[in-house]
């Protein structure tokens, strides 16, 4: 069952949208969903303090104290994957959803067609990250990690070093190469290859500045000097070609 949380401050839109998924869900029989509303991004992010997060977040853009932007930067920062969709008058924020990695901005009133076209590429967007795993031989035992779960992969002397949203997770010690080991997450796009022994996913990448990586946990990363350049271009490329799929 996928989550959904709406969170508008004006009533009339939270029952639009509200009503748009009903819709959806009722020629999409195959899928079933649970919506919770919100009128205040306080709210929501008091919730997603003491529950999982959710799959998908419609997010408005203007509401009084944190807007839709500083809100989706929030949900980033505490881990959360779902994907974020924007609905607003205005398109003057569009530029801005690339920093929370925004799945796609739209603008009210949502047209019905072009809504469950973006939910369901969403969808299935959500349904491929849950999917795709590697498996990592440890200390404890052969662990399963979600790609999405991922922000970076480290080499540190023979170990390989898992650093995910859920704590880091050490391999036992590597008879390949760096670059063998890591070549199931560099044949998936979200992950690039920062020198010889570092991959990130530009999913938990919510800025860069200079050398520096910013993650959405606030971590900060140094990238190599010269590789800092053609990651950020990379990043920004990444991020142009999803929001317009």
């Amino acid at each position: 069952m996928l989550r959904i949380a709406i969170c508008d401050d004006d009533p009339k839109s939270l029952e639009q949208i509200s009503q748009l998924l009903h819709a959806y869900f009722r020629v999409r029989p195959n899928l079933t969903g649970r919506i919770n509303a919100f009128t205040s991004g306080k709210s929501l992010l008091e919730q997603i303090e003491t529950e999982p997060g959710f799959d998908l977040y419609l997010l408005d853009i203007l509401m009084p104290g944190q807007n839709g932007i500083e809100i989706g930067r929030r949900l980033r920062e505490a881990g959360s994957e779902g994907e974020i969709i924007y609905l607003s008058t205005s398109d003057e924020y569009a530029v801005d959803s690339y920093d929370v990695q925004a799945f796609f901005y739209l603008l009210k009133p949502a047209d019905e067609a072009k809504f469950f076209r973006v939910l369901d590429a969403a969808i299935e967007k959500q349904a491929q990250r849950k999917e795709n795993a590697v498996m990592v031989t440890t200390a404890e035992g052969v662990r399963r990690i979600l790609l999405e779960r991922i922000r970076y992969v480290e080499r540190i002397g023979r170990i390989m070093r898992y650093d995910c949203t859920d704590g880091a997770v050490d391999s036992l010690s590597i008879r390949s190469s760096f670059r063998d080991m890591v070549a199931p997450l560099l044949a998936d796009r979200r992950f690039y290859l920062c020198g010889a022994s570092f991959v990130l996913n530009f999913h938990h990448v919510s800025s860069i500045k200079g050398q520096s990586a910013i993650l959405d946990n606030g971590k900060v990363v140094t990238l190599p000097r010269k590789a800092a350049t053609d990651f950020k271009r990379a990043w920004g490329n990444y991020w142009l070609d999803e929001l317009d799929k």
